[in-house]
């Protein structure tokens, strides 16, 4: 099968709540700027305008049928295909879709981070690299607090009654198991080491590294390898 150099490169992050992922996918963003794409699962969260606000915050925000992944999937074969999308844009503090959206352009790399981008096999199999970041229950539970009253406007009950009544719940039945899908787990989304592999591999591809079309080429041993190579320059 013939190399395209101009096939974008999907790199899946995922990971628990407050484990560090988007901490990963954000410093990755300010690494190359424009010359990446991000998309955020959570901007994917089903539209619920027919519930009042007090029952859309009993709904299990970390069950995979919370998110409309099949409208993801869709779009992310149109950036892989190289046309611009208009992503929705979720609203944490309403608890529901907004009604803007927002431009989206693809780039020769794409980043995809959420809990559960990982879970569904249509969209993992759209991803070259796979990556998991990982985290203990406890810094992560206190890291979502902190996040969620300052970032979301939460107080800290609807925090608590959330967290164990469906993440931590969710979290072992659904995002840790897909851990056994990553070709690279991480610690923690500010381990250097981490980061300068998965730099590395971005750059090379920037530089004008072609792109297999062959998924399987992006073998975690090919992955090291190649980002091994770049970090020797």
């Amino acid at each position: 099968m013939q190399e395209n150099s101009e096939r974008p490169i999907v790199i899946g992050i995922a990971g628990g709540t407050g484990s560090g992922k988007s901490t990963f996918t954000n410093r990755l963003k300010e690494m190359f700027g424009e010359s990446v794409t991000v998309l955020y699962h959570d901007n994917y969260y089903r539209a619920h305008d027919e519930l009042p606000f007090e029952e859309r915050q009993k709904i299990n925000y970390d069950h995979p049928s919370a998110f409309e992944t099949d409208l993801l999937i869709e779009h992310l074969r149109e950036l892989k295909n190289g046309h611009t999308i208009q992503c929705p844009v979720y609203d944490y503090t309403k608890h529901n879709r907004s009604e803007e959206v927002v431009e989206v352009r693809p780039s020769k790399i794409i980043l995809l981070e959420g809990i559960l981008v990982l879970a569904d096999d249509k969209l993992r199999n759209l991803m070259d690299i796979r990556i998991f970041v990982d985290a203990d229950a406890d810094e992560r539970i206190l890291r979502r607090v902190q996040r969620d009253i300052k970032e979301r406007g939460r107080d800290i009950e609807n925090i608590i009654d959330q967290y164990l009544k469906t993440v931590k719940p969710m979290h072992y039945l659904y995002v840790e198991p897909t851990k056994m899908y990553a070709d690279i787990v991480t610690n923690s989304g500010k381990n250097d080491v981490a980061l300068d592999l998965v730099a590395a591999k971005i750059q090379a591809i920037l530089d004008g590294g072609t792109v297999a079309a062959r998924k399987d080429s992006y073998s975690a041993e090919g992955y090291f390898s190649e980002a091994m190579k770049s970090l020797d320059k």
